[in-house]
């Protein structure tokens, strides 16, 4: 059977654009190498609980039409992500907000919070930030840097923070508000049920194969479909002809 459309990957993109072109009367074929559908989305339900095999996935948006299309395919719960650090024996809110600049100076106003910002980073004299340290110094000032940023920093890249280049913290984000929410739009929660059962009704109706490696596939079927919607990495797809990207 050739197709309209060839879908390299079964995640969100790749099932959303199968779901809605199946509305237009065009065929779709998706494939996915992995042994499931989902993508990085793919939940597994371990003892009663959706777990997220890729790390957790959070469903969030302000665009009121994005979040009445996925609901009705799930229904959301009401989770707000408002995750607590641990430095040493201390606990603070994420992201830096001003309960977690309560806690750290003992202080009530974002005034106050504010002040101590700029007394630190006045106190540092950089003026031109020459690695990753010395951004985030110069933008939060020290507390906030060893206590909340340089633990976090050298466990996700491996490395020291003064061998990694500035450009990777553009900006830390400084709430001045008691709010604990991580993230500022008005729509969130995650799905009851899983993520894994909304794929399975955007591909109900639509041909899927899994464990199904795209370069080896086209090689047996390359009039397969007219078009080709690739989801996969983009310098894969051009056999890294300029080099990893």
């Amino acid at each position: 059977m050739k197709y309209d459309y060839l879908v390299v990957g079964a995640g969100l993109f790749g099932s959303v654009f199968a779901y809605e072109a199946k509305k237009r009367g065009k065929t779709c074929l998706v494939i996915d190498k992995r042994n499931h559908i989902g993508g990085n989305v793919y939940c597994e339900e371990i003892e009663g609980i959706n777990v997220h095999k890729y790390g957790a996935h959070i469903f969030h948006t302000s665009n009121k039409e994005i979040w009445e299309y996925v609901n009705q395919f799930a229904e959301f719960n009401n989770y707000i992500n408002s995750p607590v650090a641990v430095y040493k024996d201390e606990l603070y809110n994420l992201p830096f907000n001003m309960n977690t600049f309560s806690k750290m100076w003992n202080i009530r106003t974002p005034q106050e919070a504010k002040d101590m910002i700029a007394k630190q980073i006045a106190e540092l004299h950089i003026e031109e930030p020459k690695n990753l340290e010395e951004q985030a110094l110069s933008l939060a000032g020290r507390d906030v840097y060893e206590k909340l940023v340089k633990g976090y920093t050298e466990k996700q890249w491996g490395r020291d923070c003064t061998e990694l280049p500035a450009f990777i913290i553009k900006r830390l984000p400084l709430r001045f508000t008691y709010d604990n929410n991580y993230f500022n739009d008005r729509f969130q929660g995650i799905p009851m049920g899983g993520y894994t059962k909304i794929i399975e009704k955007m591909l109900d109706g639509v041909d899927v194969k899994t464990e199904t490696d795209y370069f080896e596939f086209i090689k047996e079927n390359p009039e397969i479909a007219d078009k080709i919607l690739f989801t996969g990495m983009i310098d894969e797809f051009f056999d890294y002809q300029l080099g990893a990207l």
